[in-house]
């Protein structure tokens, strides 16, 4: 053992506590819900889950769950062009393509792995890539490992990527990659922006829509459908980990052209193992229930609306916004973590998030709203809130 380098990791986790800015790991007892089990808490209202339809215990997801496993194992045991592809991803991958609005589509484990396999699989060093600076921590990760020319545009402003492409006209490929939902300010891409001008360069356009699927659109289908423009992008990367399901894996879904370039050279499809079966026919279930069950869509939204609109009343500033995410702006790292462990033991599960997660006096809490949740949980939840803001000064 290392003592020298354990030391000053020890050293660094004490300064981390001594902060307040030390993350702790709550342990849950029982399926995500609106209402968990948490260890030495005993019930708590969940307010920080991605299960924004409230899928992760649908009785016939988990039961497609067990059947697939039944049906075809634990796993492939090696990557799909090896030793073979189970029929249950072909089954997925055609729902997922279907639901998106794309020619195809292509699991992989996660959408971390999905991000990082397509753009250093498609573009080389005569192409560009250009990002809005607020997307995830996967898609900055795939454009460090990716060999095109990297240029990042201020947030969502429409005319620094305008004229990014009239600087990158040269390039054999401009490919524009942008969050859907961005996920610590619950704001919406300029898709519709974004795809003219596009159009009027001559550029790709990539959407990630983790937090878009299933919860935008009347139907769910995501940030493009809430702009009426499915089949018009791209190509578009989502999770099965957050509303379709809540499990795990992520998907690229575009043109078949793209998903087959990706079985070709995609490293995450080259090197790992396939979507465990299990997963792969649970999520195939949550696809087809969201399809059955557009009212579950609905109540995500009225149930967004109204914690939204009661926070403003109690005198709590949320960042504006129109989806399931709900940040609760606090400026400091440490009042951020102080206020979420007040609202637990209040029986209230919200994360405090700060840098380097979020900028530098953006410190925040973020709500995260299902459809799971019924009236009497938000309206506990907004108790919790004003117990805590009178106590700590917030309101």
């Amino acid at each position: 053992m290392n003592r020298t380098w354990t030391e000053r990791l020890d050293a660094e986790l004490a300064g981390f506590r001594r902060d307040g800015v030390y993350k702790k790991l709550n342990h849950l007892d029982s399926p995500q819900a609106s209402r968990v089990r948490m260890e030495g808490r005993g019930d708590v209202v969940i307010l920080s889950s991605n299960n924004y339809l409230g899928l992760c215990d649908v009785p016939e997801i988990v039961q497609a769950g067990k059947d697939g496993l039944e049906r075809f194992g634990a796993g492939t045991a090696s990557v799909r062009f090896i030793c073979g592809t189970f029929t249950i991803h072909r089954e997925l991958e055609s729902a997922l393509a279907r639901f998106v609005g794309t020619g195809s589509a292509l699991t992989y484990v996660s959408c971390w792995s999905a991000n990082e396999g397509l753009m250093p699989a498609l573009l080389d060093e005569q192409d560009v890539v250009i990002s809005d600076a607020l997307n995830h921590a996967s898609i900055i990760d795939s454009l460090r490992l990716c060999k095109a020319k990297r240029l990042v545009y201020p947030h969502s402003d429409m005319s620094a990527l305008e004229g990014l492409l009239r600087d990158s006209a040269t390039a054999r490929t401009r490919f524009i990659v942008t969050d859907g939902v961005f996920s610590m300010e619950g704001d919406i891409a300029r898709l519709p922006d974004i795809v003219d001008l596009a159009r009027k360069h001559d550029a790709v356009v990539a959407v990630d829509d983790s937090h878009g699927s299933g919860v935008l659109g009347k139907t769910g289908r995501g940030t493009a459908e809430h702009f009426g423009l499915l089949g018009q992008v791209d190509v578009i990367t989502s999770t099965l980990g957050k509303a379709l399901g809540g499990a795990a894996g992520g998907f690229v879904a575009g043109p078949r052209a793209v998903t087959d370039y990706l079985v070709q050279r995609s490293r995450p499809q080259l090197f790992s193992n396939a979507l465990p079966p299990t997963v792969a026919a649970s999520a195939l279930a949550a696809v087809r229930y969201v399809e059955a069950h557009p009212e579950r869509v609905a109540t995500l939204h009225e149930n967004a609306r109204y914690f939204r609109a009661r926070l403003l009343d109690l005198g709590f500033a949320p960042h504006p916004g129109e989806t399931a995410i709900i940040p609760v702006i606090l400026g400091d790292t440490a009042k951020a973590i102080q206020t979420s462990e007040a609202l637990l033991d209040e029986g209230v599960f919200v994360t405090g998030f700060g840098y380097p997660v979020v900028p530098q006096g953006q410190a925040r809490v973020r709500c995260q709203i299902s459809a799971a949740h019924r009236r009497e949980d938000l309206d506990f939840a907004l108790e919790a809130f004003r117990k805590v803001g009178v106590r700590l000064g917030l309101i």
